[in-house]
Formats: C-alpha cells, sequence, structure tokens
C-alpha cells in the first residue's frame, strides 16, 4: 500500500491519467493531479479521490513550459511537503502527416510536450524524491515505439526520446533508491483514442473494435494504471529500468 506515499500525476485529471490518479489514490496515496486546460476534469478527479479518503489538488501548468512546471512543483511540495512518486503521463497526439508535410512547429510541440516535460518534471521533483525512502518515476510511453509507424514522426519521435530519457534516468537514480520504468499502452479507450481510430481509419465507435482486439475488448485506462500500480508498489521493490507493454500482445 502506498499510505504516506505523494503522486504527481501530470495529465491527471482525463483518460489514462485520470485512471492512474484514482488507482494510486486507492492504494493509499494523496495526489496532486496536473492539468493544462481542462480544470473542471481535474478538480472532478479531485473530488473523487477525496472520496476515497485521501487528500489531493488540482495544479496547472503546461508541461512543455519548464517555468511552469517550478511553479506546478513548488506548489505541490508545499502543499504536501514531498513527492515520492512521479506520472510523466502528459501527452498529445500528432496530425498523421509525413514528415516531408509535416510543420516544424507541430514536431516541436509534441516533443517538447512530451520528452521535455518529462525531463523537466523529474528534474524538479528528484530532490524532495531522494530525501524519501523510496522514489518512483513512471513514463507512460506507446507501443508507437516499437513499430514507427509511418505518419506518425513527431509521435515516434517524441516516445522514443521518453523512454531513452527513462533509461537513462534508471542508472542515474537507482542509487538514490528511485525506480524508474515504463508503461507502454497500444489503443486505450480515451479521448485521444477515439479521435485516433476516428481520424486514422473512420471509425466512429472505439467499442466495435472490441472483437478484433486482444481479450475481446480494446484496452481501458484502468488496464495501464493496474501496470503503474504494480511499479511503485512493494511487489516491485527490485525492478527498475523496464518497459512493460499494455498492449495485448500486439506488438
Amino acid at each position: 500500500m502506498l499510505e504516506g506515499r505523494v503522486a504527481l500525476v501530470t495529465g491527471g485529471g482525463r483518460g489514462i491519467g485520470k485512471a492512474i490518479a484514482l488507482g494510486l489514490a486507492e492504494d493509499g496515496a494523496d495526489v496532486a493531479v496536473n492539468f493544462r486546460r481542462d480544470e473542471d476534469a481535474a478538480r472532478e478527479t479531485v473530488a473523487e479521490i477525496g472520496k476515497l479518503g485521501r487528500r489531493a489538488g488540482a495544479y496547472a501548468a503546461s508541461v512543455d513550459d519548464h517555468e511552469q512546471c517550478e511553479g506546478m512543483v513548488r506548489a505541490v511540495i508545499a502543499d504536501f511537503g514531498h513527492v515520492d512518486i512521479l506520472i510523466n503521463n502528459a501527452g498529445n497526439a500528432s496530425r498523421g502527416l509525413t514528415v516531408a508535410d509535416t510543420d516544424p512547429a507541430e514536431l516541436e510541440r509534441t516533443v517538447r510536450t512530451h520528452a521535455f516535460g518529462a525531463w523537466s518534471c523529474s528534474k524538479l521533483v528528484l530532490p524532495s524524491m531522494r530525501t524519501q525512502p523510496r522514489g518512483d518515476i513512471v513514463m507512460i510511453s506507446s507501443a508507437a515505439t516499437l513499430h514507427m509507424a509511418a505518419n506518425s514522426a513527431p509521435y515516434n519521435m517524441a516516445k522514443a526520446a521518453l523512454e531513452a530519457l527513462a533509461a537513462t534516468l534508471a542508472k542515474e537514480e537507482r542509487r538514490n533508491g528511485i525506480h524508474v520504468n515504463t508503461v507502454a499502452p497500444g489503443l486505450v479507450d480515451t479521448e485521444m483514442g477515439r479521435r485516433l481510430v476516428k481520424g486514422a481509419m473512420g471509425v466512429s465507435d472505439i467499442r466495435s473494435m472490441d472483437a478484433g482486439s486482444a481479450f475481446g475488448h480494446v484496452c481501458s485506462p484502468e488496464e495501464v494504471a493496474d501496470a503503474v500500480r504494480f511499479l511503485v508498489s512493494d511487489r516491485a521493490s527490485y525492478v527498475t529500468g523496464q518497459r512493460i507493454g499494455v498492449d495485448g500482445g500486439a506488438f
């Protein structure tokens, strides 16, 4: 269980981030929920965490901005005392264009959100995390890094950089009692997943893909959260530097 531990979940108001935030709260952690624009969703998640008997708060910051990340982490530590679990979940999708047709601004925005954001948040929580008996950083990546599909260069590059950061941090921070791991889902039934299949495949109802998916259903946010819950628990006391695919064995 996670009593006494404090988690910061970026992009924690919706989708996979919300499922992770609620899952960690169920396991006993207090949770800081980061959001960029959707304050209502973040505050709804905070309210649900409160019903579980845990402390929670909503913190606005665009993770692609280092100064905003600084302010967020400073506020979280002031409110909770420390951070010893960081879930780098905030992300965005690229537009599905070829390299030749991609605007450089899209590449920069996507890489900054996934890779620079995770770098900033990790860097900023490390001083607090190092003071605790145990620390955990989990990167939410993607099965995209295994097949590197065409028309996805910004997203593929961003997630590859995120995984490189995880592998590097795991080696650097092991001596400080900090575990760093990656969870890489495939298609998940979230707002982003629904937009993806509609735009790329013309599928208006993601549930229509259940029959052709592993185990008879598209992956749920809670199934991704379960992998995170394991990694930050005592059951993963000797696990670091690992990449866990939550894709039904599809890749």
